[in-house]
């Protein structure tokens, strides 16, 4: 296979994946060692990036992931907004920032952070796939601890989560 044909199939892989594809099971798929497939993906971006692309390549939760150009963002909310909405409530977005911030952590803590329940917020996250158990806490009743997945990475566009803002940056902000 040549080179061009071996980029268009990784190509063809971020498509069809939809969510962000790791070296290492792009290597396990296509059999190329994984210099040459970083190579590949590195190309592929910089193509994507020179000609504007409306569909650009991320490094993105540890992956590659293919994602809209935020060039054409007003556009494609636009489209969006035709279907069903997958917006956070504002409980919600204050519950995942504490988990972020915090996780491992319980309920417990969360509630004592927010001063209200937060049951069916924790299920929303849950189903959404935001937030998973991390196991138990060694405590009375051995409660659940709570922590962000890989697809919070996704869903707020960062790779790792040494990217969340910190509370001074945050602070600074609020005092703009």
């Amino acid at each position: 296979m040549e080179d061009r044909e071996k980029k268009s199939l990784i190509e063809a892989l971020l498509f069809l994946s939809g969510e962000p594809i790791t070296l290492s099971s792009l290597k396990g798929v296509i059999e190329l060692p994984e210099p040459e497939i970083k190579r590949f993906m590195d190309e592929l971006i910089l193509e994507c990036k020179e000609r504007n692309a409306g569909v650009l390549i991320v490094e993105i939760a540890n992956g590659y992931q293919m994602v809209t150009n935020p060039e054409y963002a007003q556009w494609v909310r636009k489209f969006k907004s035709t279907g069903a909405s997958n917006k956070l409530s504002m409980p919600a977005i204050e519950t995942l920032a504490i988990i972020a911030y915090k996780q491992p952590i319980i309920k417990a803590e969360i509630e004592q952070l927010r001063g209200v329940n937060s049951d069916g917020v924790i299920k929303t996250l849950l189903d959404r796939r935001l937030i998973k158990i991390m196991g138990r806490k060694e405590a009375p009743g051995k409660p659940l601890l709570y922590g962000t997945t890989r697809e919070f990475l996704q869903y707020f566009g960062l790779k790792d989560l040494t990217e969340l803002p910190t509370l001074k940056d945050l602070a600074r902000e609020e005092a703009i």
